[in-house]
């Protein structure tokens, strides 16, 4: 789903909520879901997303609840309600992609953890005679350009979208039923205005702006499939998340993807400065993980005593001694925004994953950067291993990235989260859904002439993620 010369990046969640008589917000809970095996599904996730970097009325906000997906923080979905009468589905929330799919009825390929959508009970459904795939790091998803009512939040509009009817194996799984790409126009493979956008530019915001809290489960003992995973406010921000002020950085040239620039990480005390020509970020809800340029990603893990580069289908994954703490900074031209070191450790790997370990070797654990090569464009993808340690706003206007200290009791960027996560105010409950969601984003093939390429894939490791932010992988989305 890139357009310009960048290549395709990861993907994945929303709910509904009704309008907030406060402001005239939306703030939408997320949710998330887990997938069995998180740290054996690295490699194909990494590989997803190496692959996905390589191709291209009044106002009011509105709360939507978000899912924690996959994996205990894989990817982060919502709900989004399509057709007339409405059906409901989990879809991952995209900032790195901008086209909206779903799977439907005619999928032949689909499992029966899939929900789908039905367009023969839709009375607003509109075919049209285009086919569209689009291809991910993990797989690709084919189908019909259809138009329908789309409900996110309290807004409503008619969107087009891709009826999906068929996709690759575990491209998408766990409840999920597709993506909600949230990503600018320019990108776009269905060459259509991304539902935010729509919204924006018919003025039906309050704000010029979406903003996100990611709940952190990745430290709890045990799995979760799924669990509530934060907040979506939709046309403005929720005070009650964040402390102080928001620090707005103006995105790196046209808006397309949500791109800033990593001007310096530092690690166990040590910093490292980054030459802009290498910093360029995709800040991206869709992937899990953070992917780092080879020489800044082997830099990084220099500083961490007793870490290894990995090899053979691990390759491009580092691990360090698990009773480590990794404490990383990152900044992209402003505050140093920490990274929890819990958020740093995947899990850990077993002998056949590491390689040549002995009885005395400690225990290893993944890390949470990962070496994404060299050449992609962007050449970082910067996931949910670090947005859950921030409060995120995606401003259309002056267009920019906004970061903010999240509120305390939530899970803050040096400690742990609670089993039972923070009440948020301002939100309705969840509607039933009847799918679920992955992102990605990938490169589109149809008969029709595309300008943009989609998004890359954000499942980092199928389970693991890609995640957002796999299948059943890590959230690269894919």
């Amino acid at each position: 789903m890139i357009s310009l010369p960048l290549v395709a990046i990861a993907l994945l969640p929303f709910t509904l909520a009704a309008r907030q008589p406060d402001g005239g917000v939306v703030h939408a809970p997320i949710v998330r879901r887990s997938h069995s095996n998180r740290v054996a599904n690295l490699p194909k996730a990494v590989e997803a997303l190496r692959r996905k970097a390589r191709i291209r009325s009044e106002p009011a906000p509105a709360t939507i609840p978000i899912t924690d997906e996959v994996e205990n923080d894989s990817s982060y979905s919502g709900v989004v309600s399509i057709g007339t009468p409405p059906q409901n589905f989990n879809l991952v929330l995209d900032t790195g992609s901008s086209d909206l799919w779903v799977a439907t009825t005619s999928c032949t390929s689909c499992g029966s953890d899939i929900p789908e959508f039905n367009p023969s009970k839709s009375s607003t459904y509109k075919a049209t005679s285009s086919q569209l795939e689009i291809d991910y790091g993990s797989g690709s998803a084919q189908g019909i350009v259809a138009q329908d009512s789309v409900t996110f939040g309290s807004f409503e509009m008619s969107q087009e979208l891709l009826a999906v009817t068929n996709i690759t194996s575990r491209l998408i799984d766990d409840g999920l039923s597709g993506i909600m790409g949230l990503g600018f126009a320019s990108i776009s493979a269905l060459q259509t205005t991304p539902f935010w956008e729509a919204l924006y530019n018919a003025n039906d915001l309050a704000e010029p702006l979406f903003s996100f809290y990611l709940e952190r489960y990745v430290n709890q003992a045990n799995q979760i499939s799924a669990a509530p995973g934060g907040v979506l406010t939709l046309g403005g921000t929720n005070s009650s998340l964040y402390n102080g002020s928001i620090e707005y950085l103006n995105l790196t040239g046209p808006s397309s993807y949500w791109l800033l620039t990593v001007s310096s990480v530092t690690v166990q005390g040590k910093t490292i400065p980054i030459d802009p020509l290498s910093g360029l970020a995709a800040i991206d809800t869709g992937t899990t993980l953070i992917g780092a340029p080879t020489p800044i990603a082997a830099s990084i893990w220099a500083q961490v005593p007793g870490s290894t580069e990995l090899t053979g289908d691990w390759q491009g994954l580092y691990a360090f001694p698990c009773d480590t703490d990794v404490t990383v900074y990152i900044s992209f031209g402003g505050t140093n925004w920490a990274i929890s070191p819990l958020d740093m450790n995947l899990g850990t790997l077993n002998d056949t994953m590491i390689g040549n370990a002995s009885a005395s070797s400690p225990q290893m654990c993944a890390g949470g950067i990962f070496d994404i090569g060299i050449g992609s464009a962007p050449a970082w993808i910067v996931g949910d291993t670090f947005l859950k340690n921030v409060y995120s706003v995606f401003r259309a206007s002056p267009a920019a990235v906004g970061f903010a200290q999240l509120a305390s009791g939530l899970s803050s960027s040096m400690g742990s989260s609670d089993p039972n996560p923070v009440q948020v105010t301002g939100l309705t409950p969840l509607p039933a859904s009847t799918s679920a969601s992955s992102s990605g984003s990938g490169s589109s093939t149809s008969g029709r002439t595309n300008s943009g390429s989609a998004s890359p894939i954000k499942n980092i490791a199928l389970p693991l993620i890609l995640l957002t932010s796999v299948a059943g992988y890590f959230t690269l989305f894919l």
